[in-house]
C-alpha cells in the first residue's frame, strides 16, 4: 500500500513539474500603428504591454497610457524553430486587424489568440474582396 502511494505522489510531482516547464510568462511592449481587435474589443493604436498572468492561459493587455486595458485567454503556441525576434503577429482582414500571435526572440514557445466568431465573420464578408494577410510589429521585453 506504501509503494502504490509512493507511486501515485512520485506520479502527480512529474505531472507537475512538466506542466510547469510549458508555461511561459511573457511580457512584452509593442508600438501597435493601427487600431485593432482583441475578442470582441477594439483598441485603439499606440503603445501596449502584453504580460502573461500567473494563471499561464490568460493575457493582460495594457495600454501605456493606461487608458485601455483587457485580460483575454491565449493557447500555448509552439514552433520548430526559436523566433527570430519578439514579435507581434495579426491575422488582416481588409482594414481591420486581429490579435494572433506573441512570440518572445530565442524562444520555441509563444501564446495564440484563437479566432473569435467576429473575426471569423469579417473574413467570411472579405474571402471574395481580400485573402488573409499575416502582419508582424516587432516588440521588446519589458
Amino acid at each position: 500500500m506504501k509503494w502504490h502511494a509512493f507511486s501515485l505522489i512520485s506520479l502527480l510531482s512529474l505531472l507537475l513539474v512538466a506542466g510547469s516547464a510549458t508555461a511561459q510568462t511573457i511580457h512584452v511592449r509593442g508600438d501597435i500603428p493601427f487600431d485593432f481587435i482583441v475578442g470582441n474589443k477594439t483598441l485603439p493604436a499606440g503603445v501596449y504591454d502584453l504580460g502573461s498572468l500567473q494563471m499561464a492561459d490568460a493575457l493582460l493587455i495594457e495600454a501605456d497610457n493606461r487608458k485601455s486595458s483587457m485580460m483575454v485567454i491565449s493557447n500555448a503556441a509552439e514552433t520548430f524553430r526559436p523566433a527570430d525576434k519578439t514579435k507581434l503577429v495579426f491575422r488582416r482582414h481588409g482594414d481591420q486587424y486581429f490579435l494572433a500571435e506573441i512570440w518572445v526572440k530565442g524562444s520555441q514557445l509563444g501564446r495564440e489568440l484563437p479566432k473569435t466568431s467576429r473575426e471569423k465573420e469579417v473574413a467570411r464578408e472579405m474571402a471574395q474582396d481580400v485573402t488573409q494577410q499575416r502582419v508582424e510589429i516587432v516588440a521588446s521585453l519589458y
